[in-house]
Formats: C-alpha cells, structure tokens, sequence
C-alpha cells in the first residue's frame, strides 16, 4: 500500500485510535485476532500490517483506511467530536505475577545443578540468569515461570524474597552457602545439595533456561550486569520499583526473543 507517511506514524496513529477506544492493546488484539505482542510492535512501526489486518483496525476502531493514511489525519476527522469519550484512556492491563515459592526453587536448583561448578557463578550471575529465564518465558508465551517480581537496584535486577527462600533452603539442608573469593573479590555461591524435580518444569520452561544458561552463564558479574542494564524492562524502569514483566514486548535485538515475523504469518 502506497502511503507517504511511515510505518512508524501508522503505529503512532494506531495507538492513538486504540486509546481514544479506551481499548487495552490486550483487547484490540483480541478483536483483530492478532497476539498482543504483534500488536506492540504494529504500535511501535517496527511491524507492517497486511491489507486483511487494516480492514480489522478499521472495523474495530471505526476509521477508513484512507483516512488513516492521509499526510493531514488528525482523530477529530475521523468522527463527530460530539462522541469522542472524555474519560481517562483505561491503562494497560497486565498479568500480575505472584510468585510459585517450590517452582522458583526448582528452576533456581535446575540453574545451580548446571552452574554451580563454575567460579564465576556467584550471587550477582545467578541473579541475573534467573532474570533473563524468567522476563525471556514471559516474552516467549506471556506466561509467567516462577511468577517473582524483579526490583530495579543499582547493581542489577534482583528477584523480591530471594534471600528468604535461599535462608530456607540453606536450613532444609537443600543448599549450601559457600563464601569465597573471586579475583580477590568477597562472593557468595552457593551449592545444591537436592536435584530439581524436573517433572515440575515444562520442556518449554527447560528450553527456555537452558538458552540463557548457554548464553550468559560463563559471563562475569560485571558483564552479565551490564547487559542487563541495557534490556527494555531495566531501561524503562524507575530505581527502586518493581519490573514490569509487560515491557518484554518493547525490547529490541539482541534481547528479543520472540520472532514476531513468525507470529505475524500464523
């Protein structure tokens, strides 16, 4: 479709419509028949929409395709201002984690029974292993694995409860906290005494951490850190505040993991 405005400014004016609506991004899709994470990208421009999609948009959010498209489009073209909502634009709704304490030890003793030898494994890596295992599950199947939340620190995500649930497990004697150094630097690792129950995880789940345990298990505290101060959930965070699982689906590469393309063809 020959157009003279960007893919981009279609998303931005996409967004616009959908919100005026008060429709969440959850509900438009769902209108479309379209996955949410699809219809982020159509919003940020990093995804075309096919004619069959534009004729849904335009059914759903009441405009013509003409409209959309012209260089002058403005919201108030497209219906009497009369009926424009002057309520507030509904939030976004969002799958609220909670967190599964026995399936967060099992993925946490799956990740040690793989890592543990490794000297550079200390508490500031597996942090972050269990991060990116679990923000990476959510993306892929907006579902979530352990359901912890993640709080933005200075030093890295950190998983809310974590040093409970270790203090627990280090009394049942199902792990065992070791102090040692690291390149002369003090560091706490830790050792695991029991097997995960693997008949608790999923293959998809399994699949999934064995991906960020090749990629990002032999990297240093600093550099997995620093790698992930530069994923879209850390970025768009404040200090202090809880993680927002949603912003998965804004990341870019090389920390998406999802192939939105494929998702857009099925």
């Amino acid at each position: 479709m020959n157009t003279t405005i960007s893919q981009q400014e279609i998303g931005q004016r996409i967004a616009a419509l959908r919100k005026r609506k008060g429709l969440s991004q959850e509900d438009l899709a769902k209108l479309i028949q379209m996955s949410r994470p699809s219809l982020t990208q159509v919003e940020l421009g990093n995804r075309g929409i096919d004619i069959i999609e534009f004729q849904r948009l335009s059914l759903a959010l009441g405009f013509s395709i003409d409209a959309l498209i012209a260089p002058d489009f403005s919201l108030y073209n497209l219906s009497n201002p009369d009926h424009i909502e002057k309520t507030s634009v509904l939030e976004e709704r969002i799958s609220v984690p909670v967190l599964h304490v026995n399936k967060f030890k099992y993925v946490l003793l799956y990740i040690l029974e793989k890592c543990a030898g490794k000297p550079n494994v200390g508490e500031t890596v597996l942090n972050k292993l269990l991060y990116f295992s679990d923000f990476n599950y959510y993306e892929m199947y907006e579902e979530h694995l352990t359901g912890a939340l993640y709080r933005k620190l200075p030093y890295g995500p950190v998983p809310q409860n974590m040093d409970s649930v270790l203090d627990q497990m280090v009394r049942k004697g199902e792990l065992k906290r070791v102090k040692t150094n690291y390149f002369g630097l003090p560091q706490t690792r830790y050792i695991p005494l029991i097997k995960s129950d693997l008949t608790q995880l999923k293959a998809s789940e399994k699949e999934v951490i064995d991906r960020v345990i090749d990629q990002m298990s032999d990297w240093s505290g600093t550099a997995i850190s620093n790698y992930s101060h530069k994923d879209m959930p850390w970025v768009a965070s404040k200090e202090g505040e809880d993680i927002d699982y949603e912003l998965v689906f804004y990341r870019e590469t090389p920390y998406t993991v999802r192939n939105y393309k494929e998702d857009a063809e099925s």
